[in-house]
């Protein structure tokens, strides 16, 4: 019986495969490139997006090729959305939190401040918030694809320690999304400024501090160099989304096929790329603690006060952009009871497993 049901299934695999390939044969070649945000240094982020086009070229038997560009190359890091949006590129690779100057909303796609971690987010996703996003970033004449995530973030580096609200006053520091809204709330001047510049920008001194992702990423930059203190948490993006933004007509005019194979590949990357900086990060936080760093905790004064300057700014958003309150009021509810069920299993086990050890 066992043997059939086997012989069955491939015999329908096989079928299928059959089917699949002359369709795709018969289609005509796409070529598209793709912008980056990211230096080719970074290669949990350049190398994804690489990974993302080899393997929709392996899907389609080569008929639709990406050519990936590093930021800068052909469009400066933090103007990729204009591109994506104009067709200069028929797509980009980047985290839209850098573009919440064109809409606050975009906001929800690379992760709110004290927002849903990884999973979390992934599950807001696929329950009708990408349906959401899309329908919002379609205004721009962008489909948003998520093609991955790094996880929680650390929360930077500092060329001073951080011990109270006072500290952070007139404080320069590279953050971009809505942590440097909420951050300019507590006297902080945010700047933003692409990967590729980081290190020289505070070198100089002409940041105070920065942050990056986390410990793989920021080793990379050689941030450590630079500034001793490294802080923990990144609360501003407990999980940072990575997005491909799909110039709309480019996507209208691909084959379902073709279509097919960009998502089959950003879902893959959707887990890889978590699962690349969760074996990383690790390793390189030993390296950069054996260099001297010192980590560092935000201390809960200043953690309190984000969180509330964080609802505040929500509140804010809402009353000026119909847009983010939408999506804030739906966001919020999923937010409320996912946040009860990781109380009651996730958050009871992780306590359980470090207080034993």
């Amino acid at each position: 019986m066992q043997r059939r049901k086997f012989l069955k299934t491939a015999g329908l695999i096989a079928t299928s495969a059959g089917l699949a390939a002359p369709a795709i044969a018969q289609l005509q070649p796409v070529r598209w490139r793709m912008a980056t945000s990211w230096p080719k240094s970074l290669d949990a982020l350049y190398g994804s997006a690489i990974a993302l086009s080899d393997r929709v070229s392996q899907i389609t038997d080569g008929k639709f090729k990406i050519q990936v560009f590093a930021g800068g190359e052909i469009v400066p890091p933090l103007q990729v959305f204009d591109a994506a949006a104009t067709n200069a590129v028929e797509c980009c690779h980047t985290l839209t939190s850098y573009f919440i100057g064109k809409n606050s909303a975009y906001a929800f796609d690379g992760g709110l401040p004290f927002g849903l971690n990884t999973r979390q987010q992934a599950a807001w996703l696929y329950s009708g918030g990408l349906e959401q996003l899309r329908e919002l970033f379609g205004k721009a004449g962008l489909v948003p694809v998520p093609v991955g995530n790094v996880g929680v973030q650390m929360g930077g580096w500092f060329r001073k320690e951080i011990n109270t609200l006072d500290d952070l006053k007139g404080l320069k520091f590279r953050i971009g999304g809505l942590g440097g809204t909420v951050f300019s709330k507590l006297g902080v001047v945010p700047q933003q400024i692409g990967a590729g510049d980081i290190y020289a920008a505070l070198e100089r001194g002409t940041i105070d501090a920065a942050e990056w992702i986390g410990p793989h990423d920021d080793e990379k930059l050689g941030l450590h160099k630079v500034a001793k203190f490294y802080y923990t948490p990144g609360w501003w993006e407990g999980s940072a989304q990575i997005t491909s933004l799909v110039n709309k007509g480019a996507w209208d005019g691909l084959p379902v096929e073709f279509k097919a194979a960009f998502e089959v590949a950003a879902n893959e990357q959707m887990t890889l790329m978590v699962a690349r900086y969760d074996a990383k990060n690790p390793e390189a936080m030993k390296r950069l603690l054996s260099q001297g760093v010192q980590l560092k905790a935000f201390p809960r004064p200043i953690m309190e006060a984000c969180h509330k300057a964080s609802l505040e700014t929500f509140d804010e958003l809402s009353g000026k952009n119909p847009d983010f309150k939408a999506l804030y009021e739906s966001w919020s509810k999923f937010a409320a009871d996912s946040n009860a069920w990781f109380r009651v299993a996730e958050y009871t086990l992780d306590s359980a497993r470090f207080s034993a050890r």
